[in-house]
Order: structure tokens, then C-alpha cells, then sequence
């Protein structure tokens, strides 16, 4: 099984290069589309992308078993959210790959008789499931580090004479609450850039996983967005994910 892993992973800058070109494809052709372009060009497109999904879907051959494995470190995670994120998370990936893999034995004609749409569905289930797990994994991590940061600010300066105010206090109670709930806010906002700006892994995974949500979700037909749009955000989540592949720091871990 590592051995396995270990080739598997000498696969995914590959898979990511044919990811992001696939996901060119789908914006050019909808921008080709917009522009009026001949039928003849858009269909050339169109098969050049489906040639690229298809390649994509031959490299992530066996791609359960390293998520499967990934599960298996998630359980020993010591942080309880972390672990139920993480674990629910990968075994939502292996099931996606699983049913990725029969898709692409269907469209190579091994299972001629295999819904595609139906297995096509199934995948984009699983892979939003994953995604919403990811990006509760995110806003978690997020959310230590914001209030690890306002202790550490806390700790160095004194607090500021308005910070006693509170939505109580006697006489306008209306103009002593709005200034409060400002402050707060650019509060909140100067910790959220502060911690962001500090752990580019974490940006970087957060921006990825906002991008790649609305794949499944247009796919699934549950937030329709068109070829355009997602094909901007596989390309950018692809380029993203290619940079943690290029730099191996950038990846958040665990």
C-alpha cells in the first residue's frame, strides 16, 4: 500500500497540469461561444477538454487507496474536530475517486452499459460532501488562530478606554451601539487579514476549496453558475493547487 502511495503521488502535479488545462478549455470555449465563434472551433474545444478529463480520470486510477490512507492518519489526530473533519472528509474522496474510476471505465468503453450521468451525479455528491468538510476544516482553523491572535494583541496592549463600552450604557443607547458594533467589526476584519496574511497555507487552502465548491454545485444542478464561471475556478483552484505541489510549505497540514 505505501509503496503505492508513494507512485501515486508522483502522478498529482500531472493530474493538476491536465486539471487546469481541462478547465482552460471550458472557459475558452465559453468565451469563444460568447464571442461567436464557428461551430467547428467550439467543437474542437469541446473534445480537446473531454480528452483532457478523460486523461485526468486515467491518473487518478487507485487514488481511493491514498485517501483511504489518509483517513487512516486523520483518526489519530488528537484535536476531536480535526479528526471527524478530516477522517469524514477523505472517505468522502476515496468513495469520489471509486466512482470517478468506474466513470472512466465506462467512457473507455469497459462498461459500455454504465449510466454515466447517474455515476457522474454520484461523484459530484461525494466531492461536495468532501469540499463542505474541507471548508468547515478551514473556518475552524480560522477561527483558533483569530482567537489565539486577539489574546496574543491582548496581552501586549492595554485595552483602549471604549473598550468598557457596552450596549447598555446610560443615555442614546442607539449612538453608544453602532460605534461598539463598528469597532468590533474592523476588529474581526484586522484579525482575519492579520491571521490569514501569517499562514499563506491556510489562505491558500481556503481559497482553493471556495473555488472548487461550485463545481459540484453547478454540476449538481443545486447553484447553477455556467461553463464560464466554473471553468474560471477549476483553472484558479488548479493553479493553487499546483503552487502546494511546487512548494510542499504551502500545503496546510495535517
Amino acid at each position: 500500500m505505501d509503496s503505492w502511495v508513494r507512485f501515486n503521488a508522483q502522478s498529482q502535479a500531472k493530474e493538476r497540469v491536465f486539471r487546469a488545462a481541462q478547465y482552460a478549455c471550458t472557459l475558452l470555449g465559453y468565451t469563444l461561444q460568447k464571442a461567436g465563434a464557428g461551430a467547428e472551433l467550439l467543437k474542437t474545444v469541446s473534445q480537446l477538454e473531454a480528452h483532457m478529463s478523460l486523461t485526468r480520470k486515467m491518473l487518478r486510477l487507485g487514488n481511493s487507496a491514498e485517501a483511504l490512507e489518509a483517513a487512516k492518519r486523520a483518526v489519530h489526530l488528537s484535536d476531536s474536530v480535526l479528526r471527524l473533519c478530516l477522517t469524514v472528509a477523505h472517505l468522502n474522496r476515496a468513495m469520489y475517486f471509486a466512482c470517478d474510476n468506474v466513470l472512466w471505465a465506462g467512457k473507455t468503453g469497459l462498461l459500455p452499459q454504465l449510466d454515466q450521468h447517474k455515476w457522474s451525479q454520484r461523484s459530484f455528491r461525494y466531492y461536495l460532501f468532501a469540499l463542505i468538510l474541507n471548508l468547515t476544516r478551514d473556518g475552524y482553523e480560522l477561527r483558533l488562530l483569530m482567537e489565539r491572535e486577539a489574546r496574543s494583541q491582548a496581552a501586549k496592549s492595554p485595552p483602549s478606554p471604549g473598550d468598557d463600552l457596552s450596549p447598555s450604557s446610560p443615555a442614546t443607547p442607539g449612538a453608544v451601539v453602532l460605534p461598539i458594533l463598528t469597532a468590533r467589526l474592523r476588529r474581526e476584519l484586522h484579525l482575519l487579514v492579520t491571521v490569514l496574511y501569517g499562514n499563506p497555507p491556510l489562505l491558500l487552502d481556503l481559497l482553493k476549496n471556495s473555488c472548487d465548491i461550485f463545481i459540484p454545485l453547478d454540476r449538481l444542478g443545486i447553484y447553477p453558475t455556467g461553463p464560464g464561471f466554473v471553468g474560471a475556478c477549476g483553472l484558479a483552484s488548479s493553479i493553487l493547487s499546483i503552487l502546494t505541489i511546487v512548494h510542499p510549505w504551502l500545503k496546510l497540514k495535517p
